[in-house]
């Protein structure tokens, strides 16, 4: 088995930018990809994101849905 001298970067991304990953792809027109391009992540990993969300494990300080106000400012997505 070969060794590896030089170990694998593993990422580890903070709860807040998960929330904001997950708020961005919850928005209307506004596919995944998109988003994942934008971050510069991994398409798989906003819809784990999502999952992880919905069963309470990713919480923010304050969850809040996106509302329309909130698209404005991320119209840039599009």
């Amino acid at each position: 088995m070969p060794r590896y001298n030089n170990p694998r970067k593993t990422w580890r991304y903070t709860n807040e930018f998960k929330v904001k990953a997950v708020q961005l792809s919850y928005l209307d027109g506004v596919q995944i990809k998109k988003v994942a391009e934008t971050l510069d992540i991994h398409p798989f990993m906003p819809s784990r994101w999502r999952k992880e969300y919905r069963d309470g494990k990713i919480v923010a300080d304050k969850r809040q849905k996106v509302t329309a106000s909130k698209r404005k400012k991320w119209s840039w997505i599009k």
